[in-house]
């Protein structure tokens, strides 16, 4: 099933662009733009860039760049709470099984009978 879109115009580096959108993704857009007019201002006011391409093209480059520092932080970070997880089962695993032995051994010892006092 198609969602409906319908066009949003937005603002990029002082020119505007019609881009359809779907109503719920409306607002995500919107700081999608943000960002970018924010990044690429940056880069056009460090006056090294000249040439809307050319921003567009370090602008991405950067943009990149923080996503795939991004991507590789939130990796090693999988890696250290999986690891952490994989320990606690581990240790979670040998306690239920010393708890099980402990139980066999238990019931391995004879119950006697209460003595009785007097009678």
């Amino acid at each position: 099933m198609s969602k409906d879109t319908s066009p949003i115009k937005v603002t990029i580096l002082d020119k505007e662009y019609l881009i359809g959108c779907e109503e719920e993704e409306k607002e995500s857009l919107r700081q999608s733009v943000d960002y970018l007019n924010q990044q690429m201002a940056e880069i056009k006011s460090g006056g090294g860039v000249i040439g809307a391409e050319r921003i567009a093209v370090m602008t991405a480059l950067n943009i990149t760049n923080e996503l795939l520092a991004y991507k590789k932080e939130n990796q090693d970070y999988t890696f250290k709470i999986d690891s952490t997880l994989k320990r606690l089962q581990s240790k979670i695993n040998d306690a239920l099984t010393r708890d099980k032995q402990l139980d066999m051994v238990d019931s391995d010892i004879p119950v006697s009978e209460p003595i009785s006092q007097g009678g």
